[in-house]
């Protein structure tokens, strides 16, 4: 029974890890949207969805085709893929280093819209 409660204390701790690196790479997608004056907002389904670790660019590509069609008229794709992507480096490490990204939800969708008054 020892084995099991250590196993399982184990298990909890890998998972909660796992899901505290998540919510920094997805506070940090946000923080690049907000940054950029996408008024996009992932909460964890959304972002749960969207994306693949193995292959973010191809996930971006296709978040961009189905949800925001109208940007690619605007702007090439893979140019927005690069500033979204860079964007979003930055603000993880920035997050990542001081620890904001941990536990921190921010909506950055509706913090922009007190912003521009919408």
């Amino acid at each position: 029974m020892f084995d099991k409660n250590i196993h399982t204390a184990t298990d909890a701790a890998t998972a909660a890890a796992t899901a505290a690196a998540v919510d920094i790479h997805r506070n940090a997608y946000n923080a690049a949207f907000y940054e950029l004056g996408l008024k996009w907002y992932w909460d964890c389904a959304n972002y749960q969805a969207v994306l693949c670790p193995e292959d973010e660019r191809q996930q971006l590509r296709a978040y961009l085709e189905t949800q925001h069609p109208h940007m690619l008229k605007a702007y090439d794709t893979n140019f927005l893929i690069d500033a979204i992507q860079t964007t979003k480096a930055r603000c993880y490490s920035a997050m990542a280093a001081d620890g904001r990204g941990l536990g921190v939800t921010v909506n950055w969708a509706e913090i922009q819209q007190h912003q521009v008054g919408v």
